[in-house]
């Protein structure tokens, strides 16, 4: 006898509710550094999109760039299967030839942050273009105006920066300083999903802004991300190097929407060549699927929850471990209200103890932490040999490398947790060294 799609989905619930785990055990419990908080309308979600076969970008797809584009009040979302896609995306786009005169060509420099994530910083060098490196400062992690400033040269063309661990940077500045200064703003909003400068949202006061959806970040897609932008011609600059490099803007599986398939002529293609396989850019395949975004969609409408978990777990980790000797704890950036994505702890150059003996103390105890991502990108095998230009010196930049590191503020930790990760803080700072 078979079965209904919602005696199915019926089942799906009841198995999520029976694989809910037990409470927690101080010591025994891992207190994660991040991680999905997913429910069984998120598991229904996603079995259903299955169930439906629906393997591609589809309709789930196109619904959640809408509700994207919307939560942002910018005019376009486009997804892609990460938030590094998106960054590849974003940089790339503003080395279209489309751009004429404003675009971005093989040797011209992007102002970007020494210490960070490598992503937001690659496809500056994949496109053949020169990272121009900057420090940042100890507490909010980011770099300031002035020195985003004094990293400006001849050749600069564009900043591509991320708001720190959800802390934002100051954007509203540094966008007035690019507009001065004739400069494209990427935003990598990766980490800062419903951050607020100024009353305003991280990821609005660019060119471009990315998100990424992989579990560890504030609303999940299992893996994927999206390009942000109210600028419909970069937009479709976007799109185009996503899909292929086509110059078409129909949907796979649908023909024809322009009405002028057969009567375009471009390059030096035959009159009448299918606009479907004509190519404008050097694209990708860069995509999400319909199973990632049925998920994304369920996900959206809890951002403002999840955004209020992480304001009260950081505010709880701060209240808690204020006052501690050796440590510097992390501060927001004035006028911002971040939607945080952790909690750094740099360990002062004069303590009594390595920060790595304060990290092993955490672990042992089962407190995950994480470094402050790849800290100083300069001192990584990755970039010896490559081309780019340092702006002073990265004094922070490598204090960050051998002194911070970062503890799980996300919504799926408890308080009980949340006391155990200071409480492990607390008695290793303390003892007599």
């Amino acid at each position: 006898m078979g079965h209904d799609k919602t005696e199915i989905l019926d089942l799906v619930r009841e198995y999520h509710r029976s694989a809910v785990s037990s409470g927690f055990v101080p010591g025994v419990t891992p207190v994660q550094a991040s991680g999905a908080v997913l429910t069984e309308d998120d598991r229904v979600a996603l079995v259903e999109a299955a169930l439906d076969m629906r393997i591609a970008a589809g309709v789930s797809s196109r619904r959640l760039e809408r509700s994207l584009a919307k939560y942002f009040g910018l005019r376009k979302a486009h997804l892609t299967n990460s938030g590094s896609s998106a960054n590849l995306l974003a940089l790339s786009a503003l080395t279209s030839p489309q751009l004429e005169e404003h675009r971005l060509r093989p040797g011209d420099e992007v102002v970007t942050v020494a210490a960070g994530f490598p992503t937001t910083v690659n496809p500056i060098l994949q496109n053949g273009l020169v990272p121009v490196f900057t420090d940042i400062e100890l507490g909010t992690y980011n770099a300031s105006p002035e020195r985003v400033e004094q990293a400006i040269g001849p050749r600069t063309k564009a900043i591509m920066m991320a708001h720190a661990l959800g802390n934002p940077f100051q954007v509203r500045e540094i966008a007035q300083l690019a507009e001065e200064r004739g400069l494209f703003l990427i935003e990598d909003n990766c980490d800062a999903l419903g951050s607020t400068y100024e009353g305003q949202l991280t990821g609005t006061f660019g060119d471009l802004a990315t998100e990424s959806f992989y579990p560890a970040h504030h609303i999940t897609m299992g893996e994927g991300g999206c390009v942000l932008t109210d600028n419909l011609v970069l937009a479709r600059i976007v799109e185009s190097m996503r899909d292929w490099g086509r110059d078409c803007w129909c949907e796979p599986g649908e023909d024809n929407r322009c009405f002028k398939r057969f009567e375009h002529r471009m390059g030096s293609l035959p009159e009448g060549y299918d606009h479907k396989y004509i190519f404008s850019h050097v694209g990708y395949n860069l995509k999400s699927t319909d199973v990632a975004a049925a998920l994304g969609l369920q996900q959206l409408g809890r951002i403002d929850e999840f955004g209020a978990a992480r304001r009260r777990n950081w505010a709880r980790l701060r209240e808690g471990l204020d006052g501690l000797p050796h440590l510097v704890l992390p501060e927001a950036t004035k006028g911002s209200d971040p939607s945080w994505f952790g909690f750094a702890i740099t360990v002062h150059p004069d303590a009594p103890f390595a920060p790595g003996a304060l990290i092993d103390h955490l672990e042992s105890s089962k407190v995950a932490t994480r470094r402050f991502f790849a800290g100083n990108l300069t001192r990584h095998p990755a970039y010896e040999g490559r081309e780019f230009r340092v702006s002073g010196p990265l004094t922070n930049s490598d204090i960050t490398t051998e002194r911070t590191f970062w503890i799980g503020v996300y919504p799926g930790l408890t308080d009980e947790m949340l006391d155990h990760s200071i409480a492990t803080v607390s008695e290793y700072v303390t003892l007599p060294h």
